[in-house]
């Protein structure tokens, strides 16, 4: 039997119009965990979601900041990151996260190749593109966002192969904007598309374009702010091939964009992690035996009803629940749809009362103080 929420389960705090927050018990197999629980309701006008992040994809702070600074009510941690390089010493990390992300219907990245993300094992038939996202017609959905883009030049077309992520597939060119930060542009080039631990590739080129020609190239991927305007295209093996024909003063035009797998409507909000549970059942495969810290997000009344999860991290707490134990969890509350976010150390909910000028963290840490993370969800309030 999954995990369900215990009897007694309070009817919650009201935060703003259509936010409720509310705390409970959980009983999972290996004993009783705790969970904080905020339940949206995008019927209501005056409450919408939305990305939190510190500014730039290649970056990380603490959720409560980032709520602080965006004027969010509420919010929770999101997906998994670029969390360290042991396996490439001497390349600086990047902090940024492995699926796509849009923050108001802006891109700001795409997904890294499977291979290449961190985080525990995905279930089977599950991606680095998967999302979960809130599109214009304020509806929460399950989704692939795939990257669509190309780099044009008078001698020809190439397929852009990453946008604004830390890790490109082999022998493609991407693409990095303003949007991606100030971090080096190295781990990029590192890795292999079915192993993050392969080593850096030895063949790299970097080509900067700025208002539509070359103003610049290097043999090696560089780091610092990129200015407004500016796009560094970045390739390795084939893709760095490719690069170094391009010349100073040509002219280049550089395209990008999401396609999602599932509707035409574009998204105001969306970041990655991966389904768990889908239309009420849970996903087949899903790992029964890890206990965790979670975060999780459901999805209930037809996408106008969401459910941000985190589990505590209080050392009574942290053997926590299975992501099997999520999926039944998330579904005994009334979620058509879930999606496990990162979890363990980052597992943060933060939340502001009535009357305060700031956000409090409501779960415990398991690290014991919150740690900074590249984005998650927030909950904002019109009223």
């Amino acid at each position: 039997m999954g995990a369900a929420p215990a009897s007694g389960v309070e009817s919650g705090t009201a935060l703003a119009p259509g936010v409720t927050y509310k705390q409970f018990d959980v009983q999972g197999a290996r004993g009783v965990t705790h969970a904080h629980l905020l339940t949206v309701d995008l019927r209501n006008r005056h409450v919408r979601l939305g990305l939190l992040y510190p500014g730039a994809v290649a970056a990380r702070a603490a959720v409560s900041r980032m709520a602080d600074a965006q004027g969010a009510v509420a919010g929770i941690n999101g997906d998994f990151f670029n969390i360290s390089e042991s396996q490439h010493p001497g390349v600086e990390v990047t902090g940024s996260t492995d699926g796509p992300a849009i923050a108001n219907g802006h891109v700001l990245k795409a997904s890294v190749p499977d291979g290449q993300r961190f985080g525990p094992e995905l279930p089977p038939g599950t991606t680095t593109r998967d999302v979960l996202g809130v599109g214009v017609d304020r509806r929460a959905r399950l989704d692939r966002l795939a990257l669509s883009g190309s780099v044009r030049t008078p001698a020809g077309r190439l397929p852009l192969g990453g946008f604004n992520q830390f890790a490109l597939p082999e022998g493609s060119v991407g693409a990095f904007t303003s949007d991606w930060g100030s971090v080096s542009r190295v781990r990029a080039t590192c890795g292999a598309d079915a192993d993050r631990a392969a080593a850096c590739s030895s063949d790299t080129y970097e080509v900067t374009v700025r208002k539509g020609r070359v103003v610049s190239t290097s043999g090696t991927p560089g780091k610092g702010a990129i200015a407004a305007g500016t796009t560094v295209l970045v390739g390795r093996e084939a893709g760095a091939q490719r690069l170094r024909k391009f010349f100073k003063g040509e002219p280049v035009t550089v395209t990008h964009g999401l396609v999602s797998a599932t509707t035409r409507k574009a998204y105001s909000f969306a970041l990655g992690g991966y389904p768990v549970l889908k239309g009420g059942e849970p996903l087949a495969g899903l790992d029964d035996k890890a206990g965790a810290v979670r975060t999780a997000v459901g999805i209930a009344n037809g996408g106008k009803r969401l459910l941000l999860f985190a589990l505590d991290g209080a050392p009574a707490y942290r053997k926590g629940l299975t992501i099997a134990e999520v999926a039944d969890t998330m579904r005994a509350l009334g979620s058509t749809d879930a999606f496990s976010l990162d979890g363990g150390g980052s597992t943060t909910l933060v939340a502001r009362v009535p009357g305060a000028a700031t956000v409090s963290v409501r779960n415990h840490p398991s690290g014991d103080a919150e740690r900074p993370v590249p984005n998650g969800i927030g909950v904002f309030s019109t009223s």
